[in-house]
């Protein structure tokens, strides 16, 4: 570990301690170093090529969609070589939200996640990769 010394102003500080008290943080050091690896995902650009990753793919649907349900399975088969496991949760009638894990290229993984998104019936979608470590 490296011992980082940082100036911040009052308010930022008060934030930060309402952030460490909120999440239950043992200590602030351990708020900040997630705040930083957060901050350094957010701001790095996407991971390309046969970057190898792990994701998480959450998205909303309408259910009663015209043939939804059966598209997206039939995308993680088309997919099956990175799709790795699937939460489904009903929120009501209509909507249901999935969470997918995913594994593979970083290209194929982008390519599989933007299919789901874009089709119609799917509400809101989330793609979040993370290299994949040794």
């Amino acid at each position: 570990m490296h011992r980082v010394t940082i100036t911040i102003d009052e308010d930022l500080a008060k934030e930060i301690d309402a952030f460490v008290a909120d999440r239950q943080y043992a200590n602030r050091s351990e708020a900040m170093r997630d705040l930083a690896r957060a901050g350094l995902k957010q701001a790095q650009p996407s991971l390309t090529g046969k970057t190898q990753c792990v994701a998480t793919l959450a998205y909303t649907y309408d259910h009663h969609a015209r043939d939804l349900p059966q598209r997206i399975v039939q995308t993680f088969h088309d997919h099956h070589d990175i799709a790795q496991a699937t939460l489904h949760v009903h929120l009501d009638h209509h909507t249901c939200l999935e969470v997918a894990v995913l594994r593979g290229k970083a290209t194929d993984v982008q390519s599989a996640a933007d299919k789901i998104i874009a089709e119609r019936g799917v509400r809101y979608g989330t793609l979040m990769m993370f290299p994949k470590t040794q």
